[in-house]
């Protein structure tokens, strides 16, 4: 997948976590040439408050110069450390609707979520990973707040369930650029003596089995290996064909592994 300049849509709850996520994001995205833009969606219920129009209409105006001034403030200040042109936007409404609205007018090629804590971004209390994850096509970046990747950090790539060649059809190649050249390579197995496995301690390549404790064993392998950035193939979610294993749900995988994700778009 490459194209001359790539559309990203951060999207934001404007959240202490937030400076680091665009900083993740520019981070992982150095070398691709980009249109960033940072959107955050703000709930009407959570702005009008007051009983009467009049004091209604006000308090809209007031949280308009507020979130105006606090986006401005926040970009600014990483798009002047980087070197860096951010495009920002917000809207008050639905969250899922003024996403949707947004992807379906912009189509980003790519967007990118926050994860804090183990669990995807929850932005006022809406699944916003789930739904991205349904309506956008394309590739989806979580970046994992509690380990925010620096501009200078060499990247470690992992691979889960697809082959070498995967990282080359489906994503742009900036990303990749000044990752290790030893990339680790994950998968699960229906039964683990029914296939050639090699985990010695400089293997790259590492089978699970497949059982309650799959995503766990697979969470501490990533940190014993030190990846950050987990590459997951979209298009292979259904069936292990290899193995003929169902893969677990991606959800699961956003939930309970401490480590970025890139997710490839989605192909019917």
């Amino acid at each position: 997948m490459e194209k001359n300049k790539y559309n990203i849509l951060v999207l934001s709850d404007l959240k202490e976590s937030n400076s680091r996520l665009l900083k993740s994001t520019i981070s992982l995205t150095k070398k691709i040439d980009k249109n960033l833009h940072f959107f955050h969606v703000k709930k009407p219920i959570d702005v009008v408050k007051r009983d009467s129009q009049l004091s209604a209409f006000r308090t809209i105006s007031e949280q308009h110069t507020l979130i105006r001034k606090k986006i401005g403030k926040l970009v600014d200040s990483v798009a002047k450390t980087h070197n860096i042109e951010i495009d920002h936007s917000y809207a008050f409404g639905n969250i899922k609707n003024e996403i949707g609205d947004y992807i379906a007018k912009n189509n980003p090629d790519i967007i990118v979520l926050g994860k804090r804590k183990s669990k995807p971004i929850n932005l006022l209390g809406d699944s916003i990973t789930e739904f991205v994850l349904k309506n956008h096509k394309g590739i989806v970046l979580i970046v994992n707040n509690d380990q925010a990747v620096e501009t200078d950090q060499a990247l470690i790539l992992g691979i889960l369930n697809s082959e070498f060649g995967f990282m080359e059809n489906e994503f742009p190649q900036g990303f990749f650029t000044g990752a290790k050249d030893s990339l680790k390579t994950f998968s699960f197995a229906e039964k683990l003596n029914n296939v050639d496995v090699n985990i010695e301690a400089n293997s790259t390549d590492f089978v699970f089995e497949h059982n309650d404790n799959t995503v766990q064993n697979l969470s501490n392998y990533l940190s014993k290996s030190s990846i950050n950035l987990l590459l997951i193939n979209r298009n292979n979610n259904k069936e292990i064909k290899q193995n003929n294993v169902k893969e677990l749900d991606i959800k699961s995988m956003i939930d309970k592994l401490n480590v970025s994700l890139l997710i490839s778009g989605y192909s019917n």
